[in-house]
């Protein structure tokens, strides 16, 4: 009897533990562990409930999920995760995968949010579920841009498209949404390919790290294309020699 008050006593004290130990890591409120014992170091942590982090309006809310739809979820978030190796993963400093829902910036749901100097990228496991997957490496691509912004310069990129083409000022200010490939490209994937140029530069990404047959394919048709895929597959390759686009 004294044995499992022992382990009651412990179970008490070190759940509160690690959700301290979260928070003086990554300043996320209503963490705990999901997954540690990964292959590429990553670390998975849940929300056990919601959180909110920032400040008026560049605040960051999240939901807790239930853990079986977490663990629903996990083969597929992991298998994409896994695409990236230990080295890779240190030198664009992503360490921390937050796992919640209902994810929103200032009120408008998105599928992730970065956190380059944290090492962290928040997931939305219940985003979009036709472009999920998708969505996971468009956000991976924010946390390298964060870093090596100097590689990923926007006015070379801005310079492959059109002349009287422009980008909005902003992603959240552009009504450019839609996620779905475009048949005919004309230098963008996507409509939301078309709100800024590091939007662009993400889709491009995503695309070449889940469907690069087809964006290769279409690239022999578009010189525009063609010119972005040159550009981020070499810029990639200046952090890491040996990074595979699988």
């Amino acid at each position: 009897m004294k044995f499992f008050k022992i382990i009651l006593i412990l179970i008490i004290f070190i759940s509160p533990s690690n959700a301290n130990t979260i928070y003086n890591l990554i300043k996320i409120p209503n963490l705990d562990i999901y997954k540690t014992n990964t292959d590429n170091g990553l670390k998975y942590l849940k929300a056990y409930k919601p959180f909110e982090v920032g400040i008026r309006n560049d605040n960051v809310k999240c939901f807790n999920s239930n853990t079986n739809d977490i663990d629903k979820k996990f083969k597929i978030i992991s298998k994409n995760f896994n695409k990236y190796s230990f080295d890779f993963l240190k030198k664009i400093n992503l360490k921390y995968i937050v796992l919640c829902e209902d994810l929103s910036v200032s009120g408008i749901n998105t599928a992730g949010v970065p956190n380059h100097k944290m090492k962290t990228l928040i997931i939305d496991i219940q985003f979009n579920k036709s472009h999920f997957e998708r969505t996971i490496h468009h956000e991976v691509f924010h946390i390298i841009k964060d870093g090596y912004n100097n590689y990923f310069d926007e006015s070379i990129w801005k310079n492959y498209n059109n002349p009287e083409f422009n980008y909005a000022k902003c992603s959240t200010c552009s009504d450019r949404l839609g996620l779905s490939i475009y048949k005919k490209t004309n230098g963008f994937l996507t409509e939301y390919s078309m709100s800024t140029a590091s939007e662009d530069m993400a889709e491009v990404f995503s695309f070449l790290m889940i469907d690069k047959n087809n964006i290769n394919n279409k690239a022999t048709k578009d010189s525009i294309l063609n010119n972005k895929i040159s550009f981020i597959k070499k810029n990639i390759l200046k952090i890491d020699n040996k990074f595979d686009f699988k």
